[in-house]
């Protein structure tokens, strides 16, 4: 699921997915962050929920994906779009 909150030169945007679904630390990659696993790792809100905000610039497009452990990779299904294999987000 993503969460949306416009600020006034951004837009912040919290990707969000259940606790246990998958298993495991998941992180959040796409073209804002160079693809980098390292960058956006999900943590536990108190709603149990996992989430992480990544600020982007508005009126933009980014592709991303979600990649938990073992290698696997996934698409958040509430994304705006697609583009290829990855999901879309639009500011």
């Amino acid at each position: 699921m993503l969460e949306r909150k416009q600020r006034k030169n951004r837009t912040d945007i919290t990707f969000v997915l259940p606790a246990d679904s998958p298993p495991g630390p998941v992180s959040v990659v796409g073209d804002f962050n160079d693809w980098d696993p390292h960058a956006h790792p999900l943590h536990v809100r108190e709603d149990h929920t996992r989430a992480v905000t990544v600020a982007l610039p508005l009126e933009s497009s980014h592709s991303f994906r979600y990649l938990a452990a073992g290698d696997y990779w996934f698409n958040d299904e509430s994304a705006d779009g697609w583009a290829g294999a990855n999901s879309l987000v639009n500011t």
